[in-house]
């Protein structure tokens, strides 16, 4: 069994796009096979991670990458779909066809064009990913109101810590070139209701949610025998897919079960615990997403995760600083390329090439993408190749 390496990414600027879905396809995918050296010949696969739920006409987007030169016709195709973690879902697919020795050389592109509907059209589709007998007509805002409120009744209002992780994440995306909002915001403002941050669904405010998002992103993953033909690569210490119960109504919403499971079955495979970690990039479709998961992941006790930004040790500088990209709450949230951007993110970290957003000496990176609420979830813990 050989293992995967990422070799080479690609990524539009997250944002309100003008073209296509195949225009930000083919964009994507351009640059990365580019900054892998190689040429479209070289690629023996392709998965698409793409959610669309009706957001786009186009519901067949696997094969739109194959225009982008003819040496890749009749290369083989295939859509990945899970909610948001869509992106990983075509990561991990692409990894494990190389690790069973079926190809050589995948290419990985996550997708989404969301801004073609207006708000309510895109809370709609988003909401198909609950779960529809007892969900159906929730938006996944009022969902993770939910957990904000036990959150709050279980360990003292949350709301200023909220304020803080939103802060957090806009500070962070002054330094992405990529991220879609590069606008400081105080804590002040983010914990205040205000024309400008309307209350979306107590006691979530609009500074507490994602972002609408056009964009995509792009890898090459690469066979360990062809690793001599690449200047750099950065492989998988681990990388851990857990699934939870998709009713809410069957899980207790402190617990964040399905997270917690895959970073503790990540760590055990990769032999490490979170102190070894050198950042991380997790998913923030809601603020109190971010607050759950330090918990999952073991930088803090449960029910104490407001001490990691409060002691500064999420924050860029801190020990273990989370979404130096901006997270999907600045850097945006186009929901099928959130996967494979965050794992071009912890490449360009692990291999000293983030520039400004650089940890110094950064050797682990850990991604954590989740789809629905705490439902789908993929932890990678990513190094540079030795």
């Amino acid at each position: 069994m050989g293992e995967s390496f990422i070799t080479g990414w690609g990524h539009t600027k997250f944002g309100r796009f003008d073209g296509d879905l195949e225009a930000l396809i083919l964009t994507a995918a351009r640059e990365a096979i580019d900054h892998a050296g190689i040429t479209p010949d070289a690629i023996d696969a392709i998965w698409i991670g793409h959610f669309n739920a009706g957001m786009v006409h186009e519901a067949f987007p696997s094969s739109l990458v194959l225009n982008l030169d003819p040496a890749m016709r009749f290369t083989p195709a295939t859509r990945c779909e899970n909610a948001c973690a869509s992106g990983s879902a075509a990561v991990y697919s692409a990894r494990e066809a190389i690790r069973a020795g079926s190809i050589k050389r995948a290419l990985v592109i996550g997708v989404e064009k969301m801004t073609a509907k207006d708000t309510a059209g895109v809370t709609e589709a988003l909401g198909g990913a609950s779960y529809q007998r007892e969900e159906a007509g929730t938006s996944f805002p009022q969902v993770f109101a939910r957990f904000a409120q036990a959150y709050s009744q279980a360990y003292g209002d949350c709301s200023e810590t909220l304020a803080r992780i939103a802060a957090k994440n806009h500070a962070n995306a002054l330094n992405n070139p990529l991220a879609q909002l590069q606008k400081a915001l105080s804590v002040e403002f983010c914990n205040t209701v205000s024309d400008k941050n309307p209350m979306i669904a107590a006691p979530l405010r609009m500074t507490d949610c994602s972002l609408i998002s056009d964009g995509a992103a792009a890898l090459v993953l690469t066979d360990e025998s062809l690793l001599g033909e690449h200047a750099r690569a950065v492989g998988f210490r681990a990388a851990v897919q857990v699934n939870d119960f998709m009713p809410m109504s069957r899980r207790t919403l402190l617990d964040f079960d399905g997270p917690a499971e895959a970073f503790r079955r990540a760590y055990a495979a990769a032999g490490i615990t979170a102190a070894d970690l050198s950042c991380a990039e997790v998913h923030d479709c809601f603020t109190i997403a971010e607050l759950l998961t330090y918990e999952a992941m073991g930088i803090t006790p449960r029910g104490r995760g407001r001490q990691a930004i409060e002691e500064g040790t999420v924050l860029a500088g801190g020990r273990l600083p989370v979404n130096l990209s901006g997270g999907l709450k600045a850097k945006g949230h186009p929901v099928g390329a959130t996967g494979v951007s965050m794992h071009m993110m912890g490449a360009r970290q692990v291999l000293g090439e983030a520039a400004q957003m650089q940890v110094p000496g950064a050797e682990l990176a850990c991604v954590f993408n989740m789809g629905g609420a705490a439902v789908a979830n993929y932890v990678s813990i990513l190094e540079a190749a030795k």
